[in-house]
């Protein structure tokens, strides 16, 4: 019987001003291979084929919508279902990106928008590219983290797999991976970053190499994370989020797991190796575009 679960993140799809950097970001710094080009919009691929990362011209730099990948038609079903018991806002009833087969799109939480969708499996994948892997996980920006951590256990069947403090973040998983989603709390919403899985902490120096070279530099790490266990690196790309590129992040296998809890005020959860993190990283990222 389906349950209404997610598998595994989509893509993300983003508003920027600057399309042309946007772009030459994803495919010079980030190591994204461009798929198609229009006058507005951009796709770019982390070497699985598939549309992992969308750019659309806007007169406003945002976050517009997150897909989320269904296992299959009737785990969409269910997940619509819950949409329509918990009364959010239904946008499309079919699938707002041409090269989606199966889905639709709603209105969650604190404006978020959510396309729910078919789509090939990108868990675990080794491009052996230079760029990374495949898209990991978005860590977002809410008020209430509690009700919209809530919200992605009783709609998507995600797992705390940690939560800091009472209210302070979680980290949430659908799949093995330690997390898809993660949340901090925040007086404003939006999107913190979006992350990408490589093989090696080498591929974090190389994209730090990259970034050199183009006049700019890493915003922090390489880090080691307490939460996830990963090693990570940030730097902010043009319309104003980050982007993380991380190795060694923890999977957990049983789905029952308990939840770890880190005291908000241990900050190994955040740098295992100087429980530091740049004021930069405190106030970065873009907001969510209006519907």
């Amino acid at each position: 019987m389906a349950i209404g679960s997610i598998s595994e993140i989509g893509y993300v799809s983003l508003a920027t001003r600057d399309l042309r950097a946007s772009m030459e970001n994803a495919e010079k710094i980030l190591g994204l291979t461009p798929l198609e080009t229009t006058k507005d919009k951009a796709y770019f691929s982390s070497g699985t084929g598939t549309r992992d990362l969308i750019y659309t011209a806007s007169e406003t730099d945002g976050a517009d919508h997150f897909g989320l990948i269904a296992p299959n038609r009737d785990e969409i079903d269910a997940i619509r279902a819950k949409v329509d018991r918990r009364g959010y806002r239904v946008l499309a009833e079919q699938p707002i990106e041409d090269f989606i087969e199966a889905g639709f799109a709603f209105i969650g939480p604190e404006g978020f928008t959510f396309h729910v969708h078919l789509g090939p499996s990108r868990y675990d994948h080794r491009s052996g590219g230079i760029g990374p892997d495949r898209l990991g996980h978005i860590t977002v920006r809410a008020i209430d983290t509690v009700a919209f951590a809530r919200f992605l256990v009783d709609v998507f069947d995600f797992r705390v797999s940690d939560r800091i403090g009472v209210d302070q973040g979680f980290f949430l998983r659908c799949n093995p991976d330690h997390h898809g989603i993660a949340l901090v709390k925040s007086d404003w919403t939006g999107l913190h970053h979006h992350a990408w899985e490589t093989q090696s902490i080498a591929d974090l120096g190389k994209l730090g190499d990259r970034l050199a070279n183009s006049g700019s530099r890493l915003i922090w790490g390489p880090v080691r994370h307490g939460a996830g266990h990963n090693i990570a690196c940030y730097y902010q790309e043009p319309n104003g989020s980050v982007i993380e590129l991380y190795t060694d992040l923890e999977r957990i296998y049983d789905k029952e797991r308990d939840e770890t809890v880190w005291d908000a005020d241990d900050l190994n959860w955040l740098n295992r190796w100087d429980g530091n993190m740049p004021v930069l990283m405190t106030t970065a990222g873009c907001g969510l575009l209006s519907r």
